[in-house]
C-alpha cells in the first residue's frame, strides 16, 4: 500500500515537476564507474610510460644472463645504471629549474 501511494505521488504532475527540478539520479552510479575506470587507465598509461624502458631493459638483461651470457648481461647492467643516473641528474636539474622559477614568480608578485 505504501509503495503504491509513493508511485502515485511520483507519477502525479507535481511529482514529475519535483523530479525534474531535483533531477533523477539514474545513471549517476554508472558515470562514477566510468570516471574510476578512466582514472585507472590514465594511471596505467603513466606507469607504463614512466617505467617502460627500465622494465624492458631489465628483462633483456635477465634473459641475457639466463642464456649464459653473464659478461654481456653485466656490461648491459652497468650501461643501464649509467643511463639511469644520467636520467636522475636531468630530473634533478629540471626540478631545480622549476623550483627556482617558482621562487622567482613568488618574489615577483
Amino acid at each position: 500500500m505504501k509503495n503504491s501511494m509513493i508511485n502515485r505521488m511520483k507519477n502525479s504532475a507535481f511529482g514529475k515537476i519535483l523530479r525534474r527540478i531535483a533531477g533523477e539520479e539514474t545513471g549517476a552510479v554508472m558515470m562514477e564507474y566510468v570516471i574510476v575506470a578512466v582514472l585507472i587507465a590514465a594511471a596505467a598509461v603513466v606507469a607504463i610510460a614512466y617505467f617502460g624502458r627500465t622494465v624492458t631493459s631489465e628483462a633483456n638483461i635477465a634473459s641475457s644472463a639466463m642464456t649464459g651470457q653473464g659478461n654481456a648481461a653485466a656490461k648491459k647492467q652497468e650501461e643501464l645504471q649509467g643511463k639511469q643516473a644520467q636520467y636522475q641528474e636531468e630530473a634533478n636539474s629540471a626540478n631545480k629549474k622549476f623550483s627556482d622559477a617558482k621562487e622567482d614568480a613568488v618574489k615577483g608578485n
